[in-house]
C-alpha cells in the first residue's frame, strides 16, 4: 500500500518524465522530416498508432464520455490544437524560443484555474510562478524592439498552442469523474483527426518517405507519444493546475540544453539565466507540494 506521500509524488515525477520527453521531441521530429516526412504526415502517423492503443485503453470506459459531452469536445479541440501547433512550430522556428513561448501558459492555465475552478494561489505559488515568468522574460527579450514578441508563424503557433495546453489542463482537472484513459484516448483520436483533415482541406501532396521512415514515426507515436501523454495527463489531474503548470516549464531547459547539443542554434547567456529561474520555480513548487503533504500526514 502506498502512502500518501508518496501518492502526490508521482504525479510531480510524471510531469518531470513528460516535460523532459517533449523537450527533445523536436530533434527526432526533425530527422523524420529530413527524410520526407513533415510535420503534419508524422504527427499522423505517430498519433494514428497512439489512438491504436486508444481503442484498448479506452475499453470499458465508453460510457464516460457521455458524462461530459461539451468538456470533453473542449478536451479534444484544445488538445488536438495544442499538439499540432506545437510539432509545427518546434519544426521551423528556433526550438528555445518556440518552447518558452509555448510555455506562457501558466499565465493562461491561472487564470482558467481561477475562474472554471475557482483554484485560488497561495504565497509559494505566487512566488514560483513570479521566477517562472521572469525567467521567460528574461529568455525571450529582445532588445531591438525593447519586449518580448513573436518573429515569425512559427511563434504564433506556439504561443496559441500554450493557450490550448492550458485548457485542455483546466478541462482535465475538471472533469475528475472521467478517468485519465478515456481522456488519453479521445486526445489522440482529436490530434489524427486535426492533422488529417488539415492535410485534407490544404491539399499537400503523399510524402516522399521511405517505409522505414514511416516505421519510425510510428515507433515514435508508439514509445513517445503515447508514454508522453499519459504521464501529463496523470499528473495534471492529480495536481493543482496552478503548480503543474510550474512544473512542466522544466521543458524549456531540456529543450535549451539539447538545442545546444544536437543542432546549431545558439544560446546566449540569458537563456541560460532565464533557465535557471525557471529550474528554481519549478523546484520550489515541487517542494512545496511535498511538504504540504507531509504536514498533513502527520
Amino acid at each position: 500500500m502506498l502512502s500518501k506521500s508518496q501518492l502526490h509524488f508521482f504525479p510531480v515525477i510524471s510531469l518531470l518524465f513528460s516535460a523532459a520527453m517533449w523537450g527533445v521531441i523536436w530533434y527526432p521530429l526533425r530527422l523524420l522530416e529530413e527524410s520526407g516526412l513533415g510535420g503534419l504526415w508524422a504527427t499522423l502517423v505517430m498519433y494514428g498508432v497512439a489512438s491504436l492503443v486508444g481503442l484498448w485503453l479506452i475499453r470499458g470506459h465508453w460510457h464516460e464520455l457521455r458524462r461530459h459531452p461539451w468538456l470533453l469536445i473542449v478536451l479534444m479541440c484544445s488538445n488536438a490544437w495544442c499538439n499540432v501547433a506545437f510539432i509545427l512550430a518546434v519544426l521551423d522556428g528556433q526550438v528555445v524560443r518556440v518552447i518558452l513561448l509555448f510555455f506562457l501558459s501558466p499565465i493562461w492555465s491561472i487564470l482558467l484555474g481561477m475562474a472554471i475552478l475557482g483554484e485560488r494561489l497561495d504565497r509559494m505559488a505566487t512566488i514560483t510562478l513570479i521566477l517562472a515568468l521572469l525567467g521567460a522574460a528574461v529568455m525571450l527579450w529582445e532588445p531591438s524592439i525593447g519586449m518580448p514578441w513573436p518573429r515569425d508563424l512559427s511563434e504564433w503557433l506556439a504561443i496559441s498552442a500554450g493557450m490550448g495546453f492550458a485548457l485542455a489542463n483546466v478541462m482535465a482537472r475538471k472533469m475528475q469523474d472521467v478517468s485519465v484513459s478515456a481522456k488519453t484516448a479521445i486526445t489522440w483520436f482529436a490530434v489524427t483527426l486535426l492533422a488529417f483533415f488539415w492535410l485534407l482541406f490544404t491539399e499537400v501532396t503523399l510524402p516522399e518517405a521511405s517505409f522505414a521512415t514511416v516505421g519510425y514515426a510510428a515507433m515514435l507515436g508508439l514509445f513517445g507519444v503515447v508514454l508522453m501523454t499519459l504521464a501529463v495527463l496523470y499528473g495534471v489531474t492529480h495536481m493543482p493546475v496552478s503548480r503543474s503548470a510550474v512544473i512542466l516549464l522544466f521543458e524549456i531547459v531540456v529543450g535549451a540544453v539539447s538545442s545546444q547539443l544536437l543542432s546549431d542554434e545558439v544560446i546566449q547567456m540569458a537563456e541560460w539565466v532565464g533557465g535557471g529561474l525557471i529550474v528554481l520555480a519549478a523546484y520550489l513548487s515541487t517542494r512545496s507540494h511535498l511538504n504540504e503533504q507531509k504536514l498533513q500526514n502527520k
